[in-house]
């Protein structure tokens, strides 16, 4: 299993259409990098969704459903999406200033490539933001 993280705008597509939605695809991908992990996914993988722009934080969690496909928004065959299903909402959200301060998640592909939409993440920073997410805001 492998562990992704994509980004939203809130006012484009938030975590609570997501939680809405149940099962969504993952569209309008129009960065080479970003589309390469996309086609890398598997099914079950696990994917942390962040609101960029507006709050910037890691809200939720959701889980590749459907691997890679044509992007159905256009006809152009480079672009592809892939089919994410609401998993968890985190206890507590974690903020952009949270993971740029932490020693561990300071190496992030978010801190380091804050520009990709789609990355993947190591095991080592999931679990990191899985357990400061259980722990009582500071």
């Amino acid at each position: 299993m492998k562990y992704w993280l994509v980004k939203s705008e809130p006012f484009k597509y938030s975590w609570d259409n997501m939680v809405k939605d149940g099962t969504t695809y993952w569209d309008g991908v129009r960065n080479y990098q970003a589309r390469n992990n996309l086609k890398k996914m598997k099914k079950k993988d696990l994917v942390l969704f962040y609101h960029s722009n507006e709050g910037r934080e890691i809200v939720g969690i959701t889980e590749v459903v459907k691997e890679f496909y044509q992007d159905p928004t256009t006809k152009d065959t480079n672009w592809v999406v892939v089919d994410l299903k609401a998993k968890k909402e985190l206890k507590r959200k974690i903020t952009l200033k949270e993971i740029k301060n932490d020693r561990v998640l300071s190496e992030m592909s978010l801190v380091k490539q804050s520009r990709l939409s789609v990355m993947e993440v190591d095991k080592k920073h999931f679990d990191e933001i899985i357990r400061m997410s259980n722990e009582k805001n500071l």
